[in-house]
């Protein structure tokens, strides 16, 4: 290789594989956290005691940060860490608050999380077709058993005529609505829905 060039010597690349293996102790503050996707930023304000001049940023996870439930950080938050250096910068190993205390963490939460349902919008009730609870929270008495796919009592959804033309139009290529004719030549009438 020529003089002068960028390639690491094997003495350089030693020092600083035994390099990403040490760790250091920080602390500053929370510079940003996402708490959606779970990682931000650090604002070292002192390494190993001494104060820095101008702040150095350190990567965080919520997986490193000391605390019980919903792991995040506030913005501004006082806290202390260990670090290590890596190909990519510096990160944390070890997120603490002050004194080793539990980190405080941000009041936000995810969008959607806070809100979240407790079933899908296509849940339903199996009793009534009620959409608004379970059948074990159901008011009405046990109804008859019917077809989950044509709401017929006469069958069940295994046994559903109206599903088998479905499946065979679709297999040979010719869309079918859900309620094909067969269902018209039904037995009985599907029950009518009541309004409450």
């Amino acid at each position: 290789m020529a003089e002068g060039g960028c390639a690491k010597t094997e003495e350089e690349e030693g020092t600083s594989t035994e390099e990403d293996l040490q760790s250091y102790h920080g602390i500053g503050v929370c510079k940003w956290f996402n708490v959606r996707m779970g990682f931000g930023f650090l604002s070292m304000t002192s390494r190993e005691g001494t104060p820095l001049e101008t702040p150095v940023d350190v990567f965080v996870h919520q997986s490193k940060l000391h605390m019980e439930g919903f792991r995040s950080l506030k913005e501004g938050e006082a806290v202390e860490f260990t670090f290590k250096k890596s190909s990519k910068g510096l990160e944390s190993l070890w997120v603490t608050g002050p004194g080793g205390v539990h980190c405080i963490g941000s009041e936000r939460r995810p969008k959607g999380k806070s809100v979240q349902k407790r079933r899908s919008k296509g849940d339903r009730c199996y009793n009534c077709g009620g959409l608004d609870h379970h059948a074990k929270e159901c008011k009405l008495p046990p109804q008859p058993k019917k077809c989950h796919f044509c709401q017929s009592i006469s069958h069940m959804v295994a046994n559903c005529p109206v599903k088998a033309q479905q499946s065979s139009a679709t297999a040979q290529g010719k869309p079918c609505s859900p309620r094909g004719e067969e269902e018209e030549q039904n037995h009985s009438p599907p029950p009518a829905e009541s309004s409450n």
